[in-house]
């Protein structure tokens, strides 16, 4: 399949990041996010990274930001990307609306980081042409796209978009939909015993980092980290993790617990385990 016409649902952070490579691969994307303004700020964004890429090489922002359309709802296109917030229900009401509205031919992939796609698929009267595609933040650096199958996913969905991540640039992965998937499984417990070691007084935030990245050849620490994904969302991730495999070590932390609370979310609001001007 060419996916000559993506639908991406979702403008955050992820969203838009997927749009720009998608665009920059010569396909044409129409972006929709239900939060007045969300799309406009994902297209200065997308503007600024591209100018970026662009001094070092990369393709002209002007003709890859000609290819992404503002979308006031879902449109019928060859392949959706849902990438909307980590929300169960959320998800699911956009797999049933695209299920009504693309094409028969169309594949499905969700951007999730943790919510069974095998649910979703379910939620669809095509869950054979269900999937997941998780991207890795900043979309358009990393190559890791984490391909997971659910129950239902044919042999054939499955291939295209193995394909379609190469032709993207990116390194696919495959795994099957168990809770967190490989990458979440692995990354989340990390993450969460960094914050009980600053919330038990062990280090503080930049120690810790510091110990991950010189100490484990880490790029960024664990707690930067989590400020760059969101500590709500680190907190649902988590949460999904506890529920779906039963074991208390994945039950989140208390401090992240804590400081979703009071509103410190990471970098997106300015403030998390670190301060952001």
């Amino acid at each position: 399949m060419r996916f000559d016409h993506v639908l991406v649902v979702g403008a955050g952070q992820m969203g838009g990041g997927i749009a720009q490579v998608i665009a920059a691969s010569g396909r044409r994307v129409s972006l929709h996010d239900a939060v007045p303004g969300a799309v406009d700020r994902a297209l200065g964004t997308m503007e600024r990274s591209l100018e970026k890429l662009a001094q070092k090489g990369g393709a002209d922002p002007a003709e890859v930001l000609a290819r992404v359309s503002p979308a006031a709802g879902l449109v019928p296109a060859d392949l959706m990307v849902e990438a909307a917030v980590e929300d169960v229900d959320v998800k699911t009401k956009i797999f049933r609306s695209a299920d009504e509205l693309l094409p028969q031919e169309a594949i499905l992939a969700s951007n999730t980081s943790s919510i069974p796609i095998t649910s979703l698929a379910a939620a669809t009267g095509r869950p054979e042409q269900v999937i997941g595609m998780h991207f890795f933040n900043p979309v358009p650096v990393l190559e890791l796209v984490e391909v997971i199958r659910a129950v239902q996913t044919s042999d054939e969905t499955a291939q295209a978009i193995v394909e379609l991540a190469k032709d993207l640039g990116k390194v696919p992965a495959e795994a099957r939909d168990f809770p967190g998937f490989v990458s979440n499984r692995i990354l989340m417990p990390f993450i969460n015993e960094a914050a009980y070691a600053l919330m038990e007084g062990v280090a503080e935030p930049d120690a810790i980092d510091t110990i991950a990245k010189l100490g484990f050849a880490h790029p960024m620490g664990p707690l930067a980290l989590a400020d760059l994904i969101g500590l709500d969302t680190c907190v649902s991730i988590m949460g999904v993790l506890h529920e779906g495999l039963g074991d208390p070590k994945y039950a989140p932390c208390p401090l992240l617990r804590q400081y979703v609370a009071a509103g410190r979310l990471g970098r997106k609001s300015g403030r998390g385990f670190y301060e952001y001007g």
